[in-house]
């Protein structure tokens, strides 16, 4: 009995040193309300923006690569289903054009199936290092055939392989499972010319709504924003 009386003291002094080490080192570890960054690397004024928010979307994105940010045509895409749960992930911009923005994916991936269902999406680039953001909200359609085709001849060979190998969004049982698909369609193709599959192309999203935002000094950010209408764009400030 005295010996279990022992062994418990001793594993009641033992649990109050870790929980006063567990104390010591969450009080070290910085509260994530005092994470704050001041904004003041520069503004956003309406007489200085292009009057076709396209315009400054490519201006501001050269910007961005000039600045060194590391892929800034990275870019946040949120779908809907049809009864309107939303998902969202960061994939990569692959053009620009006077119509919307172009990017590639499985068509039977979660993204895939849920922009066929309802084609609509935002986007945001999230240039952080440089204070800016862009958000960008429109309809999502498919691109032809061959335009797909031709982004697809244009993708390194390995790139090509992934397209066929990945069941995107699916279960795997296992990393070798997919390995093993790799590996069977590297064979398949072998020498051959890879073409595109059905299943994997482009999209385009038309944009109805672009907002740029500068961070500014106190969180009173400068909030840019153009709606698209029947006679064009219009442009707004918006509150921080």
């Amino acid at each position: 009995m005295a010996y279990i009386c022992i062994a418990t003291r001793d594993v009641d002094r033992q649990l109050k040193v870790i929980g006063l080490l567990y104390q010591k080192k969450r009080s070290q570890m910085k509260k994530l309300f005092e994470f704050r960054e001041e904004y003041t690397t520069g503004e956003l004024n309406e007489t200085e923006v292009k009057a076709n928010p396209m315009e400054q979307f490519q201006q501001w994105l050269q910007a961005a690569i000039d600045s060194g940010v590391p892929e800034a045509n990275a870019m946040t895409i949120a779908t809907c289903t049809a009864s309107g749960k939303p998902s969202a992930r960061v994939v990569l911009l692959k053009e620009i054009n006077k119509n919307g923005f172009v990017f590639f994916t499985n068509y039977l991936s979660r993204k895939g199936r849920e922009l066929l269902e309802n084609p609509f999406a935002a986007l945001v680039f999230d240039w952080h290092s440089i204070e800016r953001q862009i958000r960008v909200e429109g309809r999502v359609e498919k691109l032809s055939a061959l335009d797909s085709d031709v982004y697809f001849n244009e993708r390194p060979r390995e790139a090509q392989i992934g397209a066929w190998t990945s069941p995107q969004s699916k279960i795997l049982g296992s990393r070798e499972e997919l390995e093993q698909l790799q590996a069977s369609f590297e064979k398949k193709f072998n020498d051959l010319e890879i073409f595109r599959p059905s299943y994997w192309g482009g999209f385009i999203l038309l944009p109805t709504t672009i907002e740029f935002w500068q961070g500014r000094p106190g969180r009173l950010h400068d909030r840019l924003v153009y709606y698209r209408t029947e006679e064009g764009w219009t442009l707004h400030r918006l509150a921080p």
